[in-house]
Order: structure tokens, then sequence, then C-alpha cells
């Protein structure tokens, strides 16, 4: 039977994740509203599912709850092995080089991971997928953070990569900042 939206919601806050603040928000509120955002902008299922698990293992800069790297199959098993994966490379991701790979705009996309060290060379069709949820997590979130400077050039790279929806919602969020 397909995983719903109460089983992810329910495995989420069963971690505690409804207790944790995030950007004014609790944790659990940001996983799902960018979960929600990915579906608003047409992407696949696994994308999607990615998104809500996009920082369940801490991220280079959100450490306020990581689930430790040994349920990674428990994690699989709930939303698939391929969302995981872009979950897992979204918190393991070492910015640097893939705000470069993201900048520069063509392949070959690099991408570092920040925990084993090892890097690797994403297709084109998983650098943009990984682009539409590391994206769409920050266009959720900058509004309440007024962090607009934050990575700015490489946010908007991945917007123009992306094209279309991403775009415009990357347009539409960086319209409100206040200077």
């Amino acid at each position: 039977m397909p995983v719903t939206q109460k089983d992810l919601t329910n495995f989420l806050a069963d971690l505690g994740l409804a207790t944790i603040e995030h950007t004014e928000k609790t944790y659990l509120g940001h996983l799902i509203a960018v979960h929600r955002d990915l579906q608003a902008w047409g992407c696949a299922e696994d994308v999607c599912l990615g998104g809500m698990f996009h920082s369940i293992y801490g991220t280079q800069q959100f450490q306020g709850f990581t689930l430790p790297l040994e349920r990674r199959g428990e994690v699989q098993a709930l939303i698939g092995e391929r969302a995981e994966q872009l979950g897992y490379w979204n918190c393991a991701m070492y910015r640097p080089v893939f705000d470069a790979s993201a900048i520069r705009g063509e392949p070959p996309h690099r991408y570092q991971d920040r925990i084993s060290g090892e890097e690797i060379e994403l297709s084109s069709a998983d650098f943009a997928d990984l682009c539409r949820i590391h994206l769409c997590d920050w266009l959720e979130q900058v509004p309440r953070c007024q962090d607009w400077g934050h990575r700015r050039e490489a946010y908007r790279a991945m917007a123009d990569h992306l094209g279309g929806v991403a775009l415009e919602s990357y347009e539409r969020v960086f319209a409100a900042e206040t200077s």
C-alpha cells in the first residue's frame, strides 16, 4: 500500500519534529511546506518526498535535528530509494562545491558529500531534482528569516537553470525583499 501524507506526518511527528523550531515555525511545518510547494511546482512524487525529508539527517547549516544515518534504510522503506537518496544528498552536500556547479550551469555537475568526503558527478536529472529541492527549501523560509543575501548567486543560478515555475517562484519570493 502506498505511503499516505498521514503516514509521513506521523513518522516525522513521532521523531519530535513538531516541537523543534526552524525559521520561526516548527521544523515539521517547514518540511510539510517544502513537500507541498514541490507538489505545487508539479514535481514527481520522489522529488516531493525527497523534499519533505531534505534535512532529516541534518545539513551543513541546520543541525537542529539529525536522524542517525543508520536509519537510512527505514527512511528508504518509507519514502522509496530515490526520494531518500535525494534527501540524503541535500543533507550531506558541501554547499560550496554544489554552488560552484550551479553557477557554472553545465555538466559535469559536481557534488561533494561533506560526511564521507566522497566527490561524485550527478546526472543532469539528479542535479536538476536536487536543485528543485534545495531551491524550494530556501524559498519556503527566506521570507521569514530575511537572509536575502545568503548564497544568492547560487540560488539564482539554480532558478535560472530550472526555469519555469522555479524561476517564477524565485522572482516572486525575492520581489518581497525589503532592502
